[in-house]
């Protein structure tokens, strides 16, 4: 299983300085791969791996290339092959896309060592160092350690548009190494649960708890006025780009907070339970429908389902995604389906008279549908009734932030 660790860094301004230089320099290969692939007429480039034949001969041409990690050279080809591959996979799928463009200075900020040329060193405390082949130690804020039975497969360092530095560390573990999963004929509806991602709350289970959403009115606003500063800056001078900075840096404060409000949500959930079935939902459709945009954009819904992916994996619990189609329209207990205004709140049945919260009904669906995907039938002797909970356990998002667990 593939993951990534990514910690905060803080380079000397010496070291700082030569990573600079050396990102661009890498910019620079980035850009002359993509001129080759476009101009050269020759056999030995159209994948990366026939490209990275050729870079003895840059070298010869162009002796800054002699400056950074060989191996970080053949990394940054790959990085324009794997960007070509992602453009012919939206092309597939009905995406109108272009050619991938000359990248400028603040369009490139990151470079990845891949295989060899770093190490990881005085792991013992709060603080560690990484030693990056041509460039120096740098210190990095080691707040979780990286598992003994990861293998750290590439080193990436990247300057954030706020200035900051950040190393992320490519893992690798073997799957033997992971825990096993519970057997699939163990699991049922005291040990799995369905999670509808709702627009009220942030998730509903479907054993009856909700999790309110973050409060991020204060940060929003916040976002506001820096913007509203920034429009009024001359755009190039000195005081635009200070001010730029603010208003990215209080982007990041929200991205982050969400993140970090995901990982708390999804770690409980993937410890506390066997399996997890959760929607796999269109987020562009999602996000291209009328109201509660700005919501849907700050759930970062398929951010929040790989972490469940992922998570899944290190804990040793089942993830399957369900198909999202009709969860709330369905009831739950007859499956006729009753079309509902986004308004309505509650699901009453017209055919069997069943009544429920509406995404405590959707969140059944998608239980019940997760034990399909498994091969498992609904359990005969627990009718929808008696598994739904008559009391919902409502979770604070404060209460999440504060303790790190809905359980505590």
């Amino acid at each position: 299983m593939e993951y990534s660790h990514r910690y905060h860094a803080y380079p000397t301004q010496e070291v700082a300085a030569e990573l600079e230089y050396h990102i661009d320099v890498h910019r620079q290969a980035y850009n002359h791969t993509r001129y080759e692939y476009e101009n050269v007429d020759a056999d030995d480039i159209g994948s990366a791996y026939k490209h990275h034949y050729r870079l003895p001969d840059w070298k010869e041409e162009f002796p800054v290339f002699s400056d950074v990690n060989s191996k970080a050279l053949q990394r940054t080809v790959t990085r324009f092959y794997q960007n070509l591959s992602n453009l012919s996979d939206k092309k597939q799928n009905g995406h109108k896309v272009g050619k991938l463009k000359w990248k400028s200075p603040t369009e490139y900020q990151s470079m990845t060592y891949s295989q060899s040329g770093f190490e990881l060193k005085n792991t013992s405390g709060r603080h560690a160092t990484l030693e990056l082949s041509k460039v120096g130690d740098i210190r990095i804020r080691y707040h979780r350690e990286i598992p003994d039975e990861a293998d750290i497969k590439e080193v990436t360092i990247k300057k954030e548009t706020t200035g900051e530095w950040f190393v992320s560390f490519g893992l690798e573990t073997d799957d033997d190494e992971l825990p096993e999963k519970p057997n699939v004929d163990s699991l049922n509806t005291s040990n799995s649960v369905g999670i509808d991602l709702g627009i009220l709350n942030y998730i509903h289970t479907s054993d009856g708890k909700t999790v309110s959403w973050l409060d991020l009115e204060d940060e929003y606003e916040r976002l506001r006025r820096e913007q509203r500063k920034l429009s009024r800056k001359e755009k190039g001078s000195r005081n635009y780009e200070k001010q730029r900075q603010k208003v990215t840096k209080v982007k990041r404060h929200i991205h982050r907070t969400v993140l970090d409000y995901q990982h708390k949500i999804t770690t409980w959930l993937v410890k506390e339970y066997d399996a997890v079935f959760v929607e796999d939902l269109n987020v562009q459709s999602m996000l291209q429908g009328d109201g509660n945009a700005r919501n849907k954009q700050d759930a970062a819904w398929r951010q929040f389902i790989t972490l469940f992916e992922y998570k899944g994996d290190l804990y040793g619990t089942h993830v399957v995604q369900v198909d999202a189609q009709g969860t709330t329209k369905e009831c739950s207990s007859c499956g006729v389906e009753t079309v509902k205004p986004l308004w309505v709140r509650e699901h009453s049945c017209p055919s069997c008279g069943f009544e429920c919260d509406r995404d405590a009904n959707a969140s059944l669906n998608v239980l019940q549908r997760g034990f399909s995907e498994l091969g498992l039938g609904w359990p005969e002797d627990t009718p929808v009734e008696t598994a739904l909970p008559t009391d919902t356990d409502s979770v604070s998002a404060k209460r999440v932030v504060e303790t790190g667990s809905l359980g505590a």
